[in-house]
């Protein structure tokens, strides 16, 4: 049973921080690039962003993050190391907070994105443009943030159960 909670633990830590990093990597380099781009090919290349990371290692890590920290936490509840479960309960919750925004912000922002077609036929990229980089930005870095705690959670839960194990 310990085998299982640490590589659970562990498990979580590195889909957390490849997500962490993924969106860490859109807030400081992707869109800060972008924002130096005209507005037809801000449009077309988070169109084609958008398409590409529906993928099974984006799924793996993003899922996973989810599934590992919430089993890392399920399989600590019963252990002697209750000590463990805070840090793994603020994890979890800074990860759905993630993903709440995910679902509520940048996922329907990618939609219209999409929908507004191909980025030579729209009649007015700067308005698309507008509606869709700021709001999905500020989206990303508070998931970012609250990724980046959850990573740090985990690191914290991996010393305590090496520190009571």
């Amino acid at each position: 049973m310990e085998t299982a909670r640490l590589a659970s633990l562990i498990a979580a830590t590195v889909t957390m921080g490849l997500v962490s990093g993924l969106f860490y990597g859109f807030s400081v380099s992707v869109m800060p690039g972008l924002k130096r781009s005209d507005d037809r090919t801000v449009i077309e290349v988070m169109q084609h962003i958008n398409k590409a990371i529906l993928n099974g290692w984006f799924v793996l890590g993003y899922i996973g993050a989810f599934l590992f920290t919430a089993l890392a936490l399920v399989l600590h509840i019963p252990s002697d190391g209750r000590e463990v479960l805070p840090a793994l309960i603020a994890a979890l919750v800074c990860y759905i907070l993630s993903m709440g925004l995910t679902n509520k912000v940048n996922i329907p922002l990618n939609n219209a994105l999409e929908k507004a077609g191909p980025v030579a036929r729209i009649s007015d990229p700067a308005a698309v443009r507008r509606a869709f980089e700021g709001p999905w930005s500020r989206a990303n870095v508070w998931r970012t943030l609250l990724c980046t705690a959850a990573v740090g959670f985990l690191a914290w839960a991996l010393y305590l159960s090496g520190r009571l194990g």
